[in-house]
């Protein structure tokens, strides 16, 4: 009897392994695709086929120690330490199950809030219900694990009795899936039958190139975008809200080869909807970038638009409109009524000495009034004498044929002339410059330069003759090295400068956000994005420059604006005490801040104080400082008296105090 209960176990011990052996090596699978559970609102997908050597190494990197200091960066790295808090505190199951496929996804879940989605791929061991078991039972003691049931599945609620969060589990087929957020898991589970990212052809066509080479793959959905910038700043920013309209996905391999700079390649596609120029940019091939010799180092962003030639770029994009015939047709009509209104020819006398490149530059602010100013259009000539004659000519039309009375004044040897054609750049190309209202423009070596402002082109002369540009930048050219010569599309974010230059654009909110994330700002300075046409895509390259922070403020100087009262009422109070006039330095006082012209033709400027009397008298000539200086106290009495000429401090100034006392002289040559 006995041999016989023995016998019995042994053949059913044997029966099970059997089917154990059957079931986990022979029974065919019915594996999943990890991406067909990602939610659709995915911003960002991150995919990894060695999560947890991958993540040692990001985790013991100098970059991500700095970041998960900062608030915004807290849950992720909240979310990711408690996997690898998991991971190394149950070193026996990470051993059983090895390195699997591991995605991360991010969803906007609130307006200003996000969460994290996983998806695990456990292969053949998702056979194993007791590893299911373990799996949901993992936790030691100060959890609480229950289940419910979503649609037939089964959800595994593990409550932290420390931190009061529960962390949601699944298991669709071969996959664990799992979330902070439960309403992610129950996405999930909505839709791995009808899968909408994994199946989306704009994204499989990027997935497919991208391949599964380097640390980890990343991939990009630009439809939501703009939604997860809002949880950073509620400012809309216009060139990411072109990517949002313009771009589908873009997916990189990254890898981090140092402490000091992240480097990504990968592919972007385009939507149907694509602005023109953008798909005319795909098939125009690629030009040299040579902006950086004009575009001044204060620059916050510069766009570099480049091609084999205008001349096939500009074809190419007529053709483009020529597929949607209403477009076209006003887009002819409105080419017809500037021609026919200054009887010029536009391919002719505009289009024709355009050269291989052209670059949008947005420049940090010089202060409050040029805030919203400072932006440039800077065109590559084929030949600047060409394009010189024929501005002239289109100038001389436009004063037979309209009444601007602009007259053209000399800059420091420049030219500085004004377009008055409305919305004239809007009328070529779509929205591309919508920027560019009001069009004034010089010339400098082989470029012509536009902007909305004579002034910022007063900046950029005086940059260019001081060799205060990009090109002389030793830190731009050495992170230049990391990407091709030539390119389609190109930006260059330098975000020291765009974060002074945020501050003059900012509400008081905003400037206490900007504050208090100056050093998660700045640690990146320098970030590079490079589109080149391959096919029907781009081939992308992602280029992130990090420094620690500390560095960064030793190379440039931060004066962060008063948070206390608006940035609006600092130039402009009316406020006076004792003190006016103590200010540290030698030459503090006479300091003079830049006065910003609305027309340079104009001989005098005037500033008054809320209640009529003047604060600020000075002439000018040519646009320049040329003349006396007067600046006066509210109560009417002279503060600072002084001379000009030529924009530069002459002979004896003088500052009082409020009572009419001297308070400092000083001579300038």
């Amino acid at each position: 009897m006995k041999k016989k209960i023995i016998f019995t176990s042994l053949l059913f011990l044997l029966g099970f392994i059997l089917y154990q052996v059957y079931a986990f090596f022979l029974a065919p699978s019915q594996n999943l695709q990890s991406l067909y559970l990602v939610p659709k609102d995915a911003i960002y997908v991150l995919e990894t086929e060695e999560p947890i050597d991958t993540w040692d190494k990001i985790s013991d990197g100098q970059i991500w120690r700095h970041l998960q200091k900062n608030e915004y960066f807290n849950k992720l790295t909240e979310s990711l330490n408690k996997f690898d808090g998991v991971f190394h505190e149950n070193k026996g199951i990470v051993d059983f199950i090895g390195n699997r496929s591991l995605l991360i996804s991010a969803h906007m879940i609130k307006k200003k809030d996000y969460g994290l989605f996983f998806v695990v791929d456990l292969q053949k061991y998702s056979k194993l219900n007791a590893l299911k078991s373990q799996l949901s039972n993992f936790v030691s003691k100060n959890y609480r694990v229950t289940t419910r049931k979503y649609h037939n599945e089964t959800i595994n609620e593990i409550y932290d009795k420390t931190t009061h969060e529960t962390l949601y589990i699944s298991f669709i087929k071969n996959q664990l899936i799992a979330s902070y957020t439960h309403t992610l898991v129950e996405a999930s589970i909505d839709q791995y039958q009808e899968p909408v990212i994994g199946r989306d052809l704009n994204f499989v066509e990027v997935h497919k190139k991208v391949g599964y080479n380097d640390m980890f793959r990343c991939y990009f959905q630009y439809k939501y975008l703009d939604d997860f910038l809002n949880y950073f700043s509620d400012k809309p920013n216009n060139i990411i809200n072109s990517m949002s309209n313009n771009l589908v996905y873009s997916g990189f391999n990254f890898d981090l080869k140092s402490d000091q700079i992240i480097f990504a390649n990968g592919f972007t596609n385009t939507n149907e909807n694509t602005e023109n120029y953008i798909k005319a940019m795909q098939k125009s091939g690629v030009g040299k970038r040579t902006v950086a010799k004009i575009a001044p180092k204060r620059t916050a962003i510069y766009m570099s638009f480049a091609f084999d030639s205008f001349t096939e770029f500009y074809k190419n994009f007529e053709s483009i409109q020529q597929e949607n015939p209403e477009h076209y047709k006003t887009y002819q009509n409105n080419l017809v009524k500037v021609e026919d209104l200054l009887k010029i020819n536009v391919k002719e006398n505009f289009m024709s000495w355009f050269g291989t490149e052209i670059g949008l530059v947005h420049m940090q602010s010089t202060s409050k009034a040029s805030a919203k100013n400072e932006i440039a259009l800077i065109i590559k000539t084929n030949d600047i004498n060409k394009a010189k004659t024929n501005l002239d000519f289109i100038l001389k039309q436009i004063k037979k044929k309209t009444p601007v009375k602009f007259k053209k004044i000399i800059y420091k040897g420049h030219e500085i002339n004004f377009l008055a054609i409305k919305g004239f750049y809007k009328v070529f190309f779509g929205n591309m410059f919508d920027e560019l209202e009001k069009p004034y423009f010089t010339s400098i070596d082989n470029y012509v330069i536009f902007s909305n402002h004579p002034n910022t082109l007063k900046h950029i002369i005086n940059d260019y003759k001081k060799k205060e540009t990009l090109s002389n930048s030793d830190d731009y050219n050495t992170f230049m090295k990391s990407f091709d010569k030539k390119s389609s599309i190109f930006t260059y974010i330098n975000t020291p400068t765009l974060y002074k230059h945020l501050q003059y654009n900012a509400d008081k909110n905003t400037l206490k956000k900007l504050a208090t994330n100056k050093d998660y700002i700045i640690c990146f300075p320098q970030i590079g994005f490079q589109l080149t046409p391959y096919k029907n895509l781009f081939e992308s390259s992602l280029v992130v420059n990090y420094q620690d922070p500390e560095i960064v403020k030793s190379k440039d100087q931060f004066n962060d604006i008063n948070l206390v009262g608006s940035i609006f009422n600092i130039a402009d109070s009316n406020v006076e005490t004792e003190s006016d006039l103590t200010i540290d330095g030698s030459q503090g006082i006479f300091n003079i801040d830049e006065v910003y012209l609305e027309d340079l033709n104009a001989i005098t400027y005037q500033k008054k104080y809320e209640n009529g009397k003047t604060q600020i008298m000075l002439f000018f000539k040519n646009g320049i400082r040329h003349g006396k200086y007067r600046e006066y106290f509210l109560n009417g009495k002279i503060k600072i008296t002084g001379k000009y000429k030529n924009d530069k401090q002459v002979g004896v100034w003088k500052a009082y105090n409020s009572d009419g006392s001297l308070f400092k002289r000083m001579s300038f040559n």
